[in-house]
């Protein structure tokens, strides 16, 4: 009886234990690799301005798209600002920004600052958007061309990205 109790405890024991290690094996990062090449289906999303919506068709064949997500309280998003005047003027890119979880007086005064890079201007109040663009936080910026992304940009672009961005639009 003992030893039956004891091949109980052992057997229990090991399969904790091989439970534990299948867990720390398993990657538990979220993976947002599958989102480029993805095709933009119904993307709805609010003006800045409230008084209209982005059209899918917005992201024109034959056009390149690059979709940032921003804030004014953004520390990285301000570095991040001049490059994206740059782009504005050296590019043939349509820069388009969603402005997340951001209050609209902030992010008008953020643009009124450094300047408006952006052809449209979107808001995403809540984060559900970023959540639904698999973003992790703010500035990540998406490269859309015939209304596929192409290419994701986790952090803020800089003049290394933007020379890979000019050279993915040529």
């Amino acid at each position: 009886m003992q030893t039956t109790i004891k091949y109980l405890v052992i057997t229990i024991f090991l399969f904790v234990i091989g439970i534990f290690y299948l867990s720390l094996n398993k990657e538990t990062n979220y993976n947002t690799r599958s989102l480029v090449g993805k095709k933009l289906d119904q993307i709805r999303l609010e003006s800045f301005e409230g008084n209209n919506f982005l059209d899918i068709n917005e992201f024109k064949k034959n056009d390149f798209t690059l979709l940032n997500f921003w804030a004014s309280w953004c520390g990285p998003c301000r570095s991040e600002h001049p490059i994206l005047m740059l782009l504005k003027k050296t590019s043939r890119l349509n820069l388009v920004g969603i402005n997340f979880k951001d209050k609209q007086n902030n992010a008008k005064n953020f643009l009124n600052e450094l300047g408006n890079p952006y052809k449209k201007i979107f808001i995403d109040l809540d984060g559900t958007i970023a959540i639904e663009w698999g973003a992790y936080g703010v500035p990540e910026s998406f490269l859309i061309y015939n209304n596929k992304i192409i290419k994701k940009y986790i952090g803020p672009l800089n003049q290394e990205l933007v020379d890979e961005i000019n050279l993915l639009i040529k």
